[in-house]
């Protein structure tokens, strides 16, 4: 009996996602497709941001002195 219910929740769970990839496709299927090929559209403007990188701190090297007290 449990198999049966597993095998339900499974069915059911693969189900809601078939529905839901389906209707992802449909909403935006044509913008998936040209991006695929490589065109850019005249609405797809994408804002780029500028990050800068935090300054990374090179390691400090344990000189003799500092082993010896460890």
């Amino acid at each position: 009996m449990i198999a049966a219910f597993g095998t339900l929740a499974f069915l059911t769970t693969l189900w809601l996602l078939v529905v839901v990839g389906a209707r992802v496709l449909e909403e935006s299927g044509a913008r998936i497709a040209v991006a695929l090929k490589g065109k850019a559209t005249q609405h797809m403007i994408v804002p780029v941001r500028g990050r800068t990188r935090a300054r990374l701190q090179r390691p400090m090297r344990a000189t003799p002195r500092l082993r010896a007290a460890a």
